[in-house]
């Protein structure tokens, strides 16, 4: 089937591209209010984007209302968040920090999730996550109204001491984190417990198994 996303809906597009392009690794952003209260809400439109810089990128969608969202007002205001990702034993609190609160509420203690300081800005972490980057804006592009998608430069991260297999490389332990993934739609996910392995192949190699051409 062909789709023609010059004519679809924006929901079809959501449902289609959600449907498609999984798993999504889950940004659960803490940010602090102008007024310096706490936000915390989690996006899936969410990746690593470059080592040098170190950038992540998350594209903040408007509000059903088309306002833009809390975190994304918040991240212009004050130029830094905290990306956290989140863990089997986080789904459901991060869940709740989705709710459709009034401004003002505090998600992460309606989650019953412990903030923790940063080092490097004022926004908190969340103390459970077993993996916390701390960010400062980059540059944000902007994609229509009240829709943007914000580049965060990497500052200073947060790896549980038991995920770290090796400090200096550094070299850490995925499966102990027990991440999940945003799926389709906007209720789905997954947990990363089934992996597999491949070794990347190099040409040297891919010449002495006999699969050159003649």
């Amino acid at each position: 089937m062909q789709f023609d996303f010059d004519t679809m809906s924006s929901a079809a597009r959501f449902a289609f591209l959600t449907g498609a392009v999984v798993p999504r690794p889950i940004a659960l952003i803490t940010t602090l209010t102008p007024q310096g209260g706490c936000n915390a809400a989690p996006y899936t439109f969410f990746s690593i984007a470059g080592t040098e810089p170190p950038v992540v990128t998350v594209t903040v969608l408007p509000t059903p209302d088309g306002r833009m969202k809390d975190t994304g007002a918040n991240i212009l205001h004050t130029k830094e968040f905290v990306v956290n990702l989140v863990s089997e034993d986080l789904a459901a609190a991060m869940n709740l920090t989705c709710i459709d609160a009034p401004a003002g509420i505090d998600e992460l203690a309606l989650a019953g999730l412990a903030p923790a300081p940063s080092v490097k800005i004022k926004a908190p972490r969340i103390e459970r996550s077993p993996i916390s980057l701390e960010c400062v804006l980059h540059t944000t592009v902007p994609l229509s109204p009240n829709q943007l998608i914000i580049v965060g430069r990497i500052v200073q991260a947060h790896a549980r001491d038991d995920i770290v297999q090796d400090a200096r490389e550094p070299v850490l332990d995925t499966n102990a984190m027990h991440l999940i993934g945003g799926m389709h739609g906007a209720k789905w996910y997954t947990r990363t417990s089934d992996l597999f392995a491949m070794d990347r192949p190099t040409w040297a190699n891919w010449l002495r198994e006999g699969n050159a051409k003649s």
